[in-house]
């Protein structure tokens, strides 16, 4: 179900993304390179900053509880929800003053279908009914990052952590009418890059996990409040300024 109009809403979301992370990085710049480039070359502080893209596999795992509200008509049953597995796209913000230190702003964006079974007002015996909800998912975070001095075989290790927001927001065709909730979401990251053809460009490629509350998009029929996961390896560029 994530055919070819999902291909190109993601390319199509690609291409904006990485206009609006450079603007951000324009806007970055001024807000806390100013005081540093009245007394250091702007050059320094530019080569300090990357921008990077990447494809993000997202692997999310299942939880299972009974449905808590006792006003729904399902309180009780034990439901279990499930998320598709699919392919987004990453693009972040990185600014590292030290080897130890950096921070980075991060935008991840996919789309995928949320289950949850038994559906509402079917028997919980009936395993094989599903209630679905097609949402796309936007993650919103700020981390620290931890970029050690000396390289592993030629690669530049990295790890990062931060935290953030994450906004389910169900689609007009498959979302069931649902509103969208956000989430708080905490992640972690590690992985390598390399520079290539000259100090300006590399490759990057990583292992993310994100943390936050499984999404219940406000209704009392699908509220288990269970936290989940979602696995994200991920690969791409990244430029230097």
């Amino acid at each position: 179900m994530q055919s070819a109009q999902s291909a190109g809403s993601l390319l199509v979301l690609m291409h904006s993304l990485s206009r609006a992370l450079l603007a951000t990085a324009t806007l970055f710049l001024s807000v806390t390179g100013i005081a540093a480039a009245q007394t250091t070359p702007l050059n320094h502080q530019l080569s300090r900053i990357d921008f990077g893209i990447s494809g993000v596999g997202q692997l999310t795992g299942t939880v299972t509880g009974p449905i808590i509200p006792t006003g729904a008509s399902n309180a009780g049953i034990v439901t279990s929800q499930f998320a598709s597995n699919t392919v987004g796209a990453m693009g972040n913000i990185r600014y590292i003053a030290k080897p130890y230190i950096g921070v980075e702003f991060n935008y991840v964006w996919g789309r995928y279908t949320e289950n949850y079974s038994p559906a509402p007002g079917v028997s919980a015996s009936t395993t094989s009914s599903l209630f679905q909800i097609q949402t796309t998912s936007n993650e919103t975070s700020f981390g620290w990052v931890v970029m050690p001095p000396h390289p592993i075989f030629g690669m530049q290790p990295f790890a990062s952590a931060g935290a953030g927001t994450n906004d389910f927001k169900p689609t007009g065709g498959g979302g069931n009418g649902a509103p969208h909730q956000f989430r708080a979401t905490y992640y972690y990251n590690v992985g390598l890059q390399k520079e290539i053809f000259d100090s300006n460009f590399g490759i990057r490629a990583s292992f993310r996990e994100t943390f936050y509350l499984a999404p219940d998009f406000g209704q009392n029929y699908l509220t288990i409040l269970k936290h989940t996961t979602t696995l994200q390896p991920t690969v791409g560029f990244y430029v230097r300024f």
